[in-house]
């Protein structure tokens, strides 16, 4: 089972990038998967995830309007379009998969939990200002 990251690099402010995870040793298609990062000196968060069940995507709310997560069955891979990017959006970014749903709940809102079985070695996402 693996999952490699690629597509980060250094950007602008307002520029977009593409990130990719191709998935090898398991199907995509049958998990739960998402996308973190992780800022020097923060704590990995949630940006993004789609849930094998029932196909619903959560964003976090920094990154809502601007970051779209899809996967492509036939390629195995999942991706992360990231346009209108910030500085605040620097960090490496990584790919994960989950035969469950790791979601938490917070004030009536859920987002993507990194209880992930499966993890990317991860990508740099630089965004300068």
């Amino acid at each position: 089972v693996q999952l490699q990251a690629s597509g980060g690099g250094l950007v602008q402010t307002g520029g977009s990038l593409r990130l990719s995870c191709a998935a090898s040793g398991f199907r995509l298609s049958y998990y739960t998967i998402g996308w973190f990062r992780q800022a020097p000196g923060k704590e990995r968060e949630g940006v993004s995830c789609i849930t094998h069940s029932d196909g619903n995507t959560y964003y976090a709310e920094s990154v809502k309007g601007r970051f779209t997560i899809s996967r492509d069955s036939a390629r195995n891979t999942m991706y992360l379009q990231m346009n209108s990017l910030k500085p605040e959006d620097t960090g490496v970014y990584y790919c994960a998969a989950d035969p469950g749903t790791p979601l938490t709940h917070v004030d009536g809102n859920y987002y993507c939990h990194d209880t992930y079985d499966y993890w990317g070695q991860g990508t740099q996402v630089t965004v300068s200002s």
